[in-house]
């Protein structure tokens, strides 16, 4: 996939986060549709949805917003179906949704955008409990940008037997894919499908970054040197994939650690930065229990990390920015992990779902062998009673079984 191809692409591309709005509506009195800025819930909820007959309104135009902080009561009085587009601008407004709702708990009622998770900020979700659905919008999948609506095909790996595995994949239509191409653009909406050259692409990301943090960061939280917060951006940027040592952190960048920690907690709760959790039962060894460090889009911590090419953790950011999209936008819920024993074995992605577990292994070269597989092999013997089978993507093309229970596969079969 090309940059020019992805320049060519209609300016309205389907999301695969729509049918699970949509079902929301049919149940909930509120959905919140939270993200990171621009990764198109305006779009969503203004032009994919223009079939429902709502108001809507913007809390980024200032005298909504304005109005919402004085007579919160009155606008929501202007339209029985309203969608109130970032919503974090005026948190108190959610007490007026919450006794409309209360007065008159019909489904649909209310669509909510948010460039803040809501459930981190205190006030909101209490204000919403046993009222609101949240679901999260994700920066762009690859498929999404071929107009597919889809994530990944993980749920293959669940859904049919290993020996079935490789017929299926192949299968999936491709087309092949640079990874490094593809995790230079990221997923957010313009510089991923509306921006052919890289220098106007990092122009847009240097941009993005300046808004970021003057408007959402300073809003979140009294940030009192936006210079510091910067530099912890990119010290996290570039321990992409590692292990997150907050102690460790603050005394590379010259913070206090409760300072760095509360930035830290910023940057998730404006979904730029995703803690990896640890996968820690095991009977036999003992596990690291320490998150590990994503970016919610390539693009974006490419750039947070000065411009650096992409590298094998930039591979790893790509695949988990997938996972995410995945776990979020299917009806059955999975959890993503990582596992790491204290003596350094480590697999990237352990992906957990009902009773059954698959995990993942990924290597940015397009030639693997035994050696590679190590750890899945290690993995696969401890929990051999929930794991039946292994996966290696890489950047090679052909799909084949590595051992018995670990199948290799180009990444683009399935991100």
């Amino acid at each position: 996939m090309s940059d020019h191809e992805t320049h060519r692409r209609p300016a309205l591309l389907p999301r695969a986060l729509l049918p699970r709005v949509r079902q929301a509506l049919k149940t909930f009195p509120v959905v919140a549709i939270v993200g990171a800025r621009q990764t198109g819930k305006s779009t969503l909820v203004r032009d994919l949805l223009q079939q429902d007959e709502r108001l809507y309104v913007t809390l980024d135009d200032l005298e909504t917003a304005e109005l919402a902080e004085r007579e919160a009561d009155s606008l929501l009085r202007r339209a029985s179906h309203m969608t109130i587009d970032e919503v974090q601008r005026v948190p108190d407004l959610l007490l007026a949704v919450k006794r409309a709702v209360d007065r008159e708990r019909r489904p649909g009622r209310y669509i909510l955008t948010g460039s803040a998770n809501l459930l981190l900020m205190q006030r909101v979700s209490e204000s919403l409990a046993g009222r609101a659905l949240y679901l999260t919008l994700w920066p762009m999948t690859r498929r999404e940008q071929l107009a597919r609506a889809t994530a990944g095909h993980w749920s293959v790996f669940f859904e049919t037997r290993p020996p079935e595995w490789p017929e299926v994949l192949r299968e999936i239509p491709g087309p092949a894919a640079d990874w490094e191409a593809f995790a230079r653009r990221g997923g957010y909406p313009v510089p991923a499908c509306h921006i052919a050259e890289q220098r106007a692409r990092r122009d847009w990301f240097r941009g993005y970054i300046d808004t970021y943090l003057e408007r959402d960061v300073r809003q979140l939280a009294s940030i009192e040197y936006l210079v510091d917060y910067r530099r912890l951006m990119r010290a996290v940027a570039l321990r992409t994939g590692n292990l997150m040592n907050q102690a460790e952190l603050a005394r590379d960048v010259g913070l206090a650690p409760s300072t760095a920690q509360r930035y830290l907690n910023l940057m998730e709760t404006s979904y730029q930065l995703v803690r990896l959790e640890s996968y820690s039962v095991s009977r036999t060894k003992r596990l690291t229990k320490s998150p590990k460090a994503y970016w919610s889009d390539t693009g974006l911590a490419l750039e947070v990390a000065g411009g650096s090419e992409p590298r094998g953790a930039n591979f790893e950011n790509l695949v988990f920015a997938d996972l995410l999209a995945w776990r979020d936008y299917s009806e059955e819920r999975a959890e993503i992990l990582y596992w790491r024993t204290t003596k350094g074995a480590e697999v990237d992605f352990v992906i957990e779902r009902g009773s059954d577990m698959l995990p993942v292994e990924v290597k940015s070269s397009s030639r693997v062998g035994l050696g590679d597989v190590k750890n899945l092999r290690v993995f696969l013997d401890e929990y051999s009673h929930r794991a039946k089978g292994g996966l290696l993507l890489y950047t090679g093309d052909d799909v084949f079984w590595l051992t018995d229970r670990i199948l290799a596969v180009p990444w683009w079969r399935v991100v």
